[in-house]
């Protein structure tokens, strides 16, 4: 026995030696199946990067959102007296039908499943349909008090604004990846766009635990961490968006049109300052999102009606053959076997070309087209970039045609029928036209910053070209106002309290599927391509609204109107232009005072008529805003910083523009709640700021400030001839 009993002893011992030594058992390496047994990764989801306006102000952004979790193994109730895990699982799914989309049978299906190796899993989750969940749907699920029912902190892509430049943005939502992880993934705008950049890149977390998946003692854990997704800053301006927004939501439920397309530029950059379409969707739902997912701004192609007339004029001024003061006979113009006629048929008699404009006839772009000469005329199309992409950082856009194949397309497409082009080349090519002959490239993406504050993009203005002279802008701007303040003018309506405009009308047929076009008010496209203001513009507007439920009284342009006179208006004030009637105020140089003596400072700029606000105790001048060199307006604010404590000013009747400046520049908490002008702070002037309290600055829009009734004028809608 004794023998025996050594012998086996023996024999373990020289197992266990060897295993030891080789850590192998029948050929399986023991190391292997511990690590795939303990062995645990977990991954660390980067945050995605927010989507933001040219102030900073939130478009798109991850928020705090919940994961619903269900513990179904019996062990984790093993000592707690209350039960922890599901007890009953065919009641927990019926309940659960209730709050998460998801039928009642596929829920209890996930509560019973059992692994591969038909042990029964520590927990569960529910997809899709158990991620994303609100803060109250969480409450409204934890009052049904259902064992074993718990949620984890999940993130989910909110749109705080709504409906918001939706077909711009787009939006983002999570999908299960191949590795059984969620991540959000961009589907559609910007957020598809740029959804690499957005998504940053995921860690992981390395460590070993029991199989429940609790921590091992004295296991070391392995982190790479997660980097974060880059921040887009758009050049899209908040307030302005928010302007349009408003304007097309209420035209659109006032006159039910079959879309509306509609954008704000700033000629001197070609920044595109808001941008937006109807019908629409909300990013948040989606609801909506059925009627279309074409950004029509870029991607879709029109007849752009008489606004393509503003281009035809500026042709025939540049190569010399404009005479505003010679005659011709309106009414109809003949080439070939084709005729066409102005939008009243008969014309007006004779009449000069000026008055041809203003009245917006057919027959004076086709006796200008004559004299100026059908090679020269398509090749000055081309210059402004008809006919061809704008390279607007945007994909899918779309090119149009210009039909020059026979003289009557030629003909035709002088007054804006039969070629085709997109309203973002209608932007671009304005800005020539605005900006004294240089066309700017239009773009949307003003910066990226990556999650350590660097810029790794920075989109400047690109000069595309300069298919006009600067007196032959000015010439043509002079005579786009005449539209408005003439009294054959078409676009009297777009005539706005204190400030001078200029722009072109339009009234396009929109062509039926099996050729010909619709017939009726209510079936065009009516436009207008304008400008302000017309001495300086900053300001460069596009809408066009197709198919208007029009009331028997009312005329094409009223819903069109509406929309450009609301926004230049208000954004106008905004941006502290300064109305015509106002009495013309001097501009002085901004001096550099980087480095002086604030005191000095302040008395200086005092004595130029100009406002200093300093930011800090005093002392040494370490940054001013605006730069050095730049033109202000005299009364302007002036903004020195310095070392020191702060002490709060007035923000009375500030401009929401000089709150962001000033906020920037101190780095103080101000939280702005509205648009406008500001009507009042929460902490009051002089006060010394001592803590990281928000100081909430209250503002009122334009539109509360300035309610005015306009002036109703009437205006002559446009038909244009079938050929």
């Amino acid at each position: 026995m004794l023998l025996l009993y050594g012998g086996l002893f023996f024999a373990l011992l020289i197992r266990i030696f060897y295993i030891q030594a080789t850590g192998v058992v029948d050929g399986q390496k023991l190391e292997a199946k511990a690590a795939a047994l303990y062995g645990k990764e977990a991954v660390l989801t980067a945050e995605r990067g927010k989507i933001l306006d040219r102030n900073g102000n939130v478009i798109a952004e991850d928020t705090l959102s919940y994961r619903l979790i269900a513990v179904v193994n019996p062990q984790a109730t093993k000592n707690s007296k209350e039960p922890r895990h599901v007890v009953d699982p065919a009641e927990t799914a019926k309940v659960l039908a209730k709050h998460i989309p998801m039928e009642e049978t596929e829920i209890y299906k996930i509560l019973t499943k059992k692994l591969s190796d038909g042990r029964q899993p520590y927990q569960v989750e529910f997809g899709v349909a158990g991620r994303s969940i609100s803060h109250d749907k969480m409450e409204a699920i934890k009052k049904e008090k259902l064992s074993g029912i718990t949620f984890a902190s999940d993130t989910k892509r909110y749109y705080p604004n709504g409906p918001f430049a939706s077909h711009l943005i787009g939006f983002a939502q999570k999908e299960n990846q191949d590795d059984g992880t969620f991540q959000t993934i961009g589907k559609m705008g910007l957020e598809s766009i740029y959804n690499k950049e957005l998504s940053g890149k995921n860690g992981t977390l390395k460590y070993e635990s029991d199989i429940f998946g609790y921590l091992l003692p004295n296991s070391e854990k392995m982190v790479e961490p997660a980097e974060n997704g880059d921040d887009i800053y758009l050049t899209l301006d908040k307030t302005i968006q928010n302007f349009l927004e408003e304007s097309m939501s209420k035209v659109y439920e006032q006159y039910n049109p079959e879309s509306i397309v509609a954008v704000v530029a700033n000629p001197k950059t070609g920044e595109i300052l808001a941008m937006s379409q109807r019908p629409t969707f909300d990013p948040d739902t989606r609801v909506g999102l059925e009627n279309g997912w074409l950004n029509e701004v870029i991607e879709n192609v029109i007849e752009p009606g008489s606004t393509l007339k503003t281009f035809t004029l500026a042709t025939a001024i540049e190569t010399g053959n404009w005479h505003p003061n010679a005659t011709f006979q309106s009414g109809s113009y003949t080439i070939l076997d084709r005729t066409i006629r102005d939008h009243n048929y008969v014309g007006w008699g004779k009449i000069s070309y000026l008055e041809g404009f203003q009245r917006s006839a057919n027959t004076s772009m086709a006796y200008l087209l004559q004299m100026i000469g059908d090679e020269t005329f398509i090749d000055y199309l081309q210059k402004f970039g008809f006919g061809d992409k704008t390279g607007i950082d945007l994909p899918g856009e779309a090119t149009g045609t210009l039909l020059a194949t026979y003289p009557i397309n030629r003909v035709t497409t002088s007054f804006g029928q039969g070629s085709t082009v997109t309203p973002i080349q209608l932007i671009q090519a304005m800005t020539a036209i605005a900006n004294d002959g240089k066309m700017m490239q239009p773009y949307v993406i003003n910066k990226i910053v990556d999650a350590n504050g660097k810029t790794v993009k920075q989109t400047e203005p690109t000069m595309k070209g300069e298919p006009i002279s600067a007196e032959t802008a000015k010439q043509v701007r002079e005579l786009l106002a005449s539209t408005i303040t003439s009294e054959v003018g078409t676009a009297k309506r777009f005539a706005l309290e204190g400030y001078t405009v200029g722009g072109k009308t339009g009234t396009a047929q929109i062509a039926r599927p099996g050729g010909g076009y619709f017939s009726g008010k209510n079936n065009y496209l009516y436009s207008f391509l304008g400008l302000a203001p017309v001495e300086d513009p900053q300001l460069i507007v596009y809408v066009a609204v197709k198919k208007p439920q029009l009331a028997v009284t009312e005329g094409g342009s009223e819903p069109v109107a509406a929309i450009f006179n609301t926004v230049v208006q208000n954004s106008l004030k905004y941006l502290n232009i300064n109305p015509e009637n106002v009495a013309q105020v001097e501009k002085t140089s901004m001096g550099d005072y980087i480095g002086h003596n604030v005191e000095s400072a302040q008395v200086e700029l005092t004595n130029q008529g100009l406002t200093p606000i300093v930011i800090g105790e005093g002392g040494t001048i370490i940054d001013q805003y605006p730069d050095n060199n730049l033109a202000i307006t005299k009364g302007s604010l002036v903004f020195l910083k310095t070392d020191g404590v702060i002490t709060l000013p007035s923000f009375d009747k500030w401009s929401l523009r000089n709150v962001l400046v000033y906020k920037s520049m101190s780095g103080l908490p101000i939280e702005t709640v509205g648009e406008g002008y500001v009507e009042s702070q929460s902490v009051s002037p002089n006060t010394i700021v001592v803590d990281s309290s928000p100081i909430v600055v209250k503002l009122k829009t334009p539109e509360e400030m300035y309610t005015e009734p306009l002036e109703e004028t009437s205006a002559e809608g446009e038909i244009l001839p079938q050929d």
